[in-house]
């Protein structure tokens, strides 16, 4: 009776699954197991970041979050329990087990850490070109649109052949009596440039004053005159500051992959491995 009990045992222990706690690789020498995979997956699915190949980006994830708290820890970076955990609650996460937990936090420290690491030393070394502010402003100006007041001239249901006798007007009330020439019906129109409609202010952000736009759904558009608001002067100070960010992110993104190739990466499973 003890072998068959023994037997038994050992079949159940052979039997049960052993996914969730196989090791699939480790990064300088911690292991990462299957359930870590699991759990890193579930917090990317509540916070909205999927892809088609989600286990395979959150290993890429727990990698990349011990990369990081190595590199911090030697700037006494790593910030501490109580900052962690004031951040989570932030989050929203709802009810996490334990395993989502520690994922949870493992990865908020890491970015923390790594926040820190950027403003210390990267952030400070960056130097900002006119030419990167005005690509900065350019990107603001057609994705969110500036405080600047636009008074514009539109022709909507103009044939082709129409628009291309368009010339560069000497003003706003000459493109309209232009318009009117070639027996089009112009609308003018003053907005501030966050005001207007995606896809107006996408086509009006860059256009020189005082000239036509390309034909788009039968329509063109011209900027007569433009405004500075008081808005503007504050928004120099953030445009400069968006560029300097960006800058040293891209810095810090190369800084990391330099990391990951100085790392001791294994990865044991088959159906991780790139």
């Amino acid at each position: 009776m003890k072998k068959i009990g023994l037997f038994v045992i050992f079949s159940f222990i052979m039997a049960a699954p052993a996914f969730g706690a196989s090791v699939v690789a480790s990064v300088n020498g911690k292991p990462i197991t299957d359930a870590d995979i699991t759990a890193r997956v579930t917090l990317m699915n509540k916070q909205g970041k999927t892809s088609t190949d989600n286990r395979r980006q959150a290993l890429q994830n727990i990698i990349d979050d011990s990369v990081k708290l190595a590199y911090a820890s030697n700037f006494n970076a790593v910030p501490d329990d109580q900052v962690v955990e004031e951040e989570l609650k932030k989050m929203n996460l709802g009810d996490l087990s334990a395993t989502e937990r520690v994922m949870a936090e493992n990865a908020l420290r890491a970015e923390i850490a790594w926040q820190i690491i950027v403003a210390r030393t990267i952030l400070p070394t960056v130097d900002i070109t006119d030419a990167d502010i005005a690509a900065e402003r350019n990107t603001i100006a057609r994705e969110q649109g500036l405080p600047i007041e636009m008074t514009i001239v539109r022709l909507i249901d103009i044939p082709a052949d129409v628009a291309a006798k368009l010339t560069k007007p000497a003003s706003c009330d000459d493109a309209m009596q232009m318009a009117r020439n070639l027996g089009g019906a112009p609308q003018k129109f003053t907005a501030l440039q966050y005001e207007l409609a995606s896809d107006i202010r996408a086509r009006v952000a860059n256009l020189p004053k005082l000239t036509w736009s390309p034909v788009v759904d039968r329509s063109v558009l011209l900027v007569c005159d433009t405004k500075k608001t008081d808005e503007y002067g504050k928004l120099d100070d953030i445009i400069e500051q968006n560029a300097s960010f960006k800058q040293a992110m891209f810095i810090a993104d190369q800084q990391l992959k330099q990391l990951r190739r100085k790392a001791v990466v294994v990865i044991n499973d088959d159906r991780y491995k790139l």
